[in-house]
């Protein structure tokens, strides 16, 4: 059984949906560990009547030991996989030392088109309608020491529409993100799908 640990920012939107997948038994994982950068995440409400571990670990003050922190809390979870369900911070060196090749992110694009520092959130939508693309979605990829630009472990694919804006794209690609994220894990845990080595 995947035991995972997860880093949310605000919502966790991705963490939501494969809770639900682990207590419907549709995904034979476990979660050990919810972490935010910020008190206030409903992501930290949410897990905690999930029943699951909390921890905050801000990384405003002293972003080197709040990285030595995350990855001591990671570890002693015993997580096999890192998911991250919009944390919006750049994982320091000794999370990703800890858990190389281990932490999953979801980008709202096709990476890796549409990817790198800035791109989060509406901007990715905005710049995929300007760049008059006919097909965006949502890629699953390793987490490395760059922006979105780890290996690619699994897309959706959703077709723009005439007269599509940001904000309907937005839409629909996050719509399909939650689903992605529970069948690539789903995969990993019936060894139907390996994790890439990280590049």
């Amino acid at each position: 059984m995947m035991k995972l640990a997860f880093l949310a920012s605000n919502n966790g939107s991705g963490l939501r949906a494969i809770v639900a997948a682990i207590a419907g038994g549709d995904l034979a994982a476990e979660a050990r560990l919810v972490v935010s950068n910020r008190r206030s995440a409903p992501a930290l409400a949410f897990a905690g009547v999930a029943g699951i571990p909390v921890a905050c670990i801000p990384t405003s003050a002293d972003p080197q030991a709040a990285d030595a922190r995350l990855a001591e809390a990671l570890t002693r979870s015993g997580a096999d996989l890192v998911i991250l369900s919009g944390y919006l911070r750049k994982l320091g060196p000794a999370t990703l030392r800890a858990f190389e090749g281990r932490i999953l992110n979801i980008h709202p694009a096709l990476l890796p088109k549409f990817g790198g520092q800035g791109m989060y959130g509406r901007h990715v939508h905005e710049a995929v309608v300007a760049a008059g693309e006919r097909e965006s979605g949502a890629t699953v990829h390793v987490v490395d020491d760059e922006y979105d630009h780890g290996p690619i472990v699994a897309q959706s694919h959703v077709a723009l529409a005439p007269g599509e804006t940001a904000e309907s794209l937005e839409k629909r690609v996050t719509a399909t993100e939650p689903r992605l994220f529970v069948e690539t894990l789903q995969k990993l845990a019936t060894g139907t799908l390996s994790l890439p080595k990280p590049l």
